[in-house]
């Protein structure tokens, strides 16, 4: 039940965060000379709108990348939730990974959706070089990803011989 409920939490904290965000800081074109809320000196809150994927991919490409991004996320995060509906209980690392880049994706689906962009709001820097700007639903995928990664480090590999026999019977 956790794996069906830990995605509604992530797209709620999403949700209402970017609406805090965006309501307690005007919105930034760049990340120079904006209004910022300096957390660490090497962390900010800022507010951006990200009109593409990932680091920004796409961008600037004239709108297009909208209704496609849109496509992308929602087979993506149909596969996911189907791909987590089958998961054995067992799997408990796998079912985390999936619920968590379920409900990231989702969050940044309903953005896509009623936006066309999606709320990014926190920015790791250094001096003038920065991290592309993120949020809760990113940081749920990357976290996800992790679990992913981590579950198959720790899964036997199949059709690798373990015995300790030559020949492998």
């Amino acid at each position: 039940m956790i794996y069906l409920i830990l995605p509604i939490v992530i797209v709620i904290s999403d949700q209402v965060s970017k609406y805090y965000m965006s309501n307690l800081l005007s919105l930034c074109t760049t990340w120079e000379n904006c209004p910022t809320i300096e957390i660490l000196p090497i962390f900010k809150l800022i507010v951006l709108h990200n009109y593409g994927a990932a680091f920004s991919f796409l961008d600037d490409a004239g709108g297009w990348q909208r209704w496609f991004l849109v496509s992308i996320s929602f087979g993506v995060s149909m596969f996911v939730a189907a791909w987590l509906y089958k998961v054995r209980r067992t799997e408990i690392i796998l079912s985390f990974g999936l619920a968590f880049i379920l409900g990231g994706a989702i969050g940044n689906l309903i953005d896509r959706v009623n936006q066309g962009y999606v709320v990014d709001f926190l920015l790791f820097h250094w001096n003038m070089n920065s991290f592309p700007a993120f949020n809760l639903a990113d940081s749920a995928i990357f976290i996800g990803a992790c679990f992913l990664i981590w579950d198959m480090l720790m899964k036997p590999k199949e059709g690798i011989n373990t015995s300790n026999e030559i020949g492998g019977k």
